[in-house]
């Protein structure tokens, strides 16, 4: 096993994709981790942060074991980036926390009301004076995970309505869409 460490093939083609691979995991865990703390999941993102660390420092360990391997170093940077693609593509499929679309309707928007408050989405409407008129302001506080369904009747019954969704920090009360909770960990995704 150390013949084959000291190898040619192991230093310039399997550790840097040891490094790589560390670093994908690592920067993966710090997009997740980040994101949790921005929503506010005050359990999770510190167990994180430990694997996050530890990751890192065997990675890092590894270059400075071996600072004249330049491969190390395209691993290195190689996982970060992948890391940072992936951490980002995880976290837009986890579909967690909760939005606020704000819908900008000149027309037609009593279809579109009708149609979001019959799914059972929460819909506040304020008339209110745009650049060339009258306009409604539909405001729809909502789990992300119901966002691609509201998205698509707005789509449907309004497609020229202009909108804008925003991250909500925390919620007080509320009318919310009933779905039921099939979180694996329902305990640690909590924000407590």
């Amino acid at each position: 096993m150390t013949e084959f460490m000291q190898s040619d093939i192991y230093l310039w083609v399997v550790l840097p994709l040891i490094i790589a691979f560390a670093r994908i995991i690592d920067v993966t865990i710090n997009t997740i981790r980040t994101i949790f703390v921005a929503r506010g999941y005050k359990l999770l993102a510190p167990i994180l942060g430990f694997f996050e660390v530890v990751i890192w420092l065997v990675a890092i360990g590894q270059i400075m074991k071996n600072l004249d391997n330049f491969m190390s170093y395209i691993g290195y940077g190689a996982g970060f980036a992948a890391g940072n693609y992936i951490g980002m593509f995880l976290v837009e499929k986890m579909t967690l926390g909760t939005v606020i679309i704000r819908i900008i309707t000149k027309d037609h928007s009593d279809a579109l009301i009708h149609h979001l408050r019959d799914a059972n989405y929460g819909v506040t409407i304020v008339e209110a004076e745009g650049k060339v008129g009258p306009v409604k302001i539909l405001f729809s506080t909502l789990k992300r995970k119901d966002l691609q369904d509201a998205l698509r009747i707005i789509n449907d019954f309004n497609p020229h309505a202009f909108y804008t969704i925003e991250e909500v920090q925390s919620v007080n009360e509320g009318y919310f869409r009933a779905t039921k909770n099939k979180s694996f960990l329902p305990g640690i995704l909590s924000k407590t």
